[in-house]
């Protein structure tokens, strides 16, 4: 009885201890600074560059990084340990919220996000899941399960923070706050219907006192963006990727105002901040229905599969540009923009740039939406016949999908899916995964009407021709050079370039690689399994660390 009381004494200190070195958190001003010692934000700043200052780890000393720990977490209800499912120690906290009755208890799942790494502990997610973590060691400090109503559970993206408090987004469409010392929840609030098909995986973005959250759905709902006050949760206001009144812009590009109301463009994707400008810039997904015209009519069915910049204040569209016009292939432009200033004919200008889901990449002017570059980055892609006056991709209805089959590349995964890109300051190259693959799409219902969602074809997979980690020249759109990933792979997660000169990504055949930012060559790689998320840097104690997540196993290394 006295050592079990001594050994509670003792896990009451050692958690009183990691709660107290977790620190005070992320103000919003220090969310402005560029990345560097620190990853706070999904994409480690605002850019959405995911290029980190960071130089100790560079081409010369990249061949002595090793392990510096690992930690797998499981997921998951942990109050009944005779389970044998407790991933966390005796010292951990262990914290249930949720509103679902806790009959699913999903005890798998993948890291698929970012994690933040602030005043030394890392905050990491998984769907139904979030951790906090010390950064020096892996240990666990306190571990969150929300009890789920349902929703579907294929990722999410991370948290997003605001002074000392975290929000994340659950499958059943809850934005969660929850206190980041001790992992207690502050409030939750509905962010959309479950019952709808709706579904959220984007980590939240915090801008002064907004919380920016998107939603996810594959049947035929309205996407929206919403912005929730950070301290009490309240709804600051909601802005809607398709038209919803017969005044509202875009409602000329739709055969219907039905048509437009169930018309998707979906916010899968935690987007980029200028706080020159004060505007949000996000990608949005595919019309519905997805693969048949249905009742959306043959016009552009605006603003699904577009870049918008929004005003944060207001949610008010400031100018938008459309990647993917009438979308017939499921290529959601859902791709984290990437923010730059630039040379660009002999000026300096302000910059977005987007390498997007249907093989074409795009620069464009970030304050007024102007377009710049258009090219066609994936080798292969075939599913459109030039460019309309505007600079985007004019669909070839011949590719669509046709009772006798189209042959169409690249499928309906895209040369890039969701995966974050990097961008290198230092030799104005976006940093991309291309991945040429080929489909035969057959439509299966010629009814002129429709079918929902991403239903009304079937699509065959006839082969891939090669797939690439690319590099693409901002100015002209064209690749600067290309890495082959081997027997086609997709590489791992996303990417992370540093001032070091380095590009690090999995290659899709179970390793992490350091690259040449300037040639793409490797320098550096250790076997660890397949890289599920994007790798990310931060420096504790004069050490830089590099983190990156196979499933639901976290790896740090440091130079030894």
């Amino acid at each position: 009885m006295k050592i079990n009381r001594a050994l509670s004494l003792v896990s009451i200190l050692l958690l009183s201890g990691s709660l107290f070195g977790q620190g005070g958190g992320v103000s919003p001003e220090e969310l402005l600074k560029p990345l560097k010692n620190s990853w706070p934000t999904y994409n480690g700043d605002y850019t959405g560059k995911r290029y980190s200052a960071l130089t100790a780890v560079n081409r010369q000393t990249v061949k002595n990084l090793g392990l510096s720990w690992s930690a797998q977490l499981t997921p998951g209800d942990e109050s009944n340990a005779a389970n044998g499912r407790r991933s966390t120690s005796p010292s951990s906290r262990f914290i249930i919220g949720g509103e679902g009755a806790g009959d699913m208890n999903i005890h798998s799942g993948s890291i698929k996000g970012s994690s933040l790494m602030v005043d030394g502990t890392l905050y990491v997610t998984m769907p139904d899941n979030a951790w906090a973590i010390d950064a020096r060691s892996g240990r666990t400090l306190w571990h969150y399960f929300w009890k789920t109503r349902g929703g579907t559970h294929i990722g999410n993206r991370g948290f997003g923070m605001w002074n000392g408090y975290l929000y994340m987004e659950t499958p059943d469409d809850y934005l969660v706050s929850l206190d980041a010392k001790t992992g207690k929840e502050r409030w939750h609030k509905m962010i959309a219907n479950v019952e709808e098909g709706y579904f959220a995986t984007p980590a939240p973005i915090v801008i002064g006192n907004h919380v920016l959250v998107g939603v996810g759905n594959d049947i035929d709902s309205p996407g929206f963006l919403q912005s929730y006050d950070a301290e009490t949760g309240e709804l600051q206001w909601k802005f809607y990727t398709v038209p919803m009144n017969k005044d509202d812009p875009g409602a000329d590009t739709w055969a219907s105002l039905d048509a437009a109301r169930h018309g998707g463009a979906q916010t899968w994707i935690t987007g980029a901040y200028d706080p020159e400008t004060h505007l949000y810039i996000f990608g949005t997904g595919n019309p519905t229905p997805a693969y048949t015209t249905g009742l959306r009519g043959d016009k552009d069915n605006l603003f699904t599969c577009t870049l918008i910049a929004i005003n944060v204040d207001t949610g008010k569209m400031a100018w938008y540009f459309q990647t993917s016009p009438h979308d017939m292939h499921d290529y959601d432009s859902a791709q984290t923009p990437v923010l730059f200033n630039g040379m660009f004919h002999g000026k300096m200008r302000k910059l977005v740039a987007t390498a997007a889901r249907n093989g074409y990449y795009f620069t464009l002017d970030r304050v007024t939406g102007e377009h710049l570059v258009t090219s066609k980055y994936g080798k292969t892609t075939n599913w459109a016949k030039g460019l309309t006056p505007a600079g985007g991709p004019l669909r070839d209805p011949g590719k669509d999908a046709t009772v006798a089959g189209s042959l169409v590349s690249p499928n309906s995964s895209g040369t890039i899916n969701w995966e974050p890109p990097a961008f290198s300051p230092r030799y104005g190259l976006l940093y991309t995964y291309e991945v040429n693959s080929f489909s035969v799409v057959y439509l299966t219902d010629p009814d002129p009407r429709g079918s929902m969602g991403l239903g009304g074809k079937q699509e065959i997979s006839v082969g891939t021709y090669a797939s690439y980690l690319t590099a693409i020249d901002y100015k002209t759109g064209k690749a600067r050079w290309r890495h082959p990933f081997a027997n086609g792979n997709m590489g791992g997660g996303g990417l992370l370039a540093t001032a070091g000169g380095l590009l690090f990504t999995g290659d899709g055949a179970g390793n992490l690689v350091a690259y040449d930012q300037a040639d793409g060559t490797p320098l550096w790689h250790t076997r660890i399994g397949q890289v599920t998320n994007a790798p990310q840097t931060y420096e504790l104690d004069g050490h830089q660390y590099l983190i990156c997540a196979t499933g639901d196993r976290l790896w740090s290394f440091l130079l030894h």
